[in-house]
């Protein structure tokens, strides 16, 4: 499991507030990929994850004021980490109407 953590935001700045999670519990995601946007009163930063894997948990729901170090939430990574996707059902395609010419009368 890895961990998620507010990065360290600058020298002034000491707290951060969970804008929106790009994520949801479950989903997959890959190493590098924006996870979360934190919004401070200078700049929207992105915390990108550590690791592949599930977004296991999410520690910090949206609106909660987080500092440096602070846990948002972790990734289970590895093999048994790798939830399958549900295939979507096939479709049948729709049965094709066969287009028939009709005779035109010779006059």
């Amino acid at each position: 499991m890895t961990d998620i953590l507010v990065p360290t935001l600058g020298e002034s700045v000491s707290t951060a507030t969970v804008a929106r999670w790009l994520k949801k519990a479950g989903e997959a995601v890959a190493a590098d990929e924006p996870l979360v946007e934190l919004e401070t009163d200078k700049v929207t930063v992105e915390v990108n994850a550590p690791a592949a894997g599930v977004l296991e948990s999410i520690a910090a729901n949206e609106g909660a004021e987080v500092g440096p170090g602070a846990l948002l939430g972790s990734i289970a990574a590895g093999a048994s980490a790798a939830r399958p996707a549900q295939a979507p059902q096939p479709v049948a395609p729709a049965p094709a109407t066969p287009h028939v010419e009709t005779p035109r009368a010779v006059t």
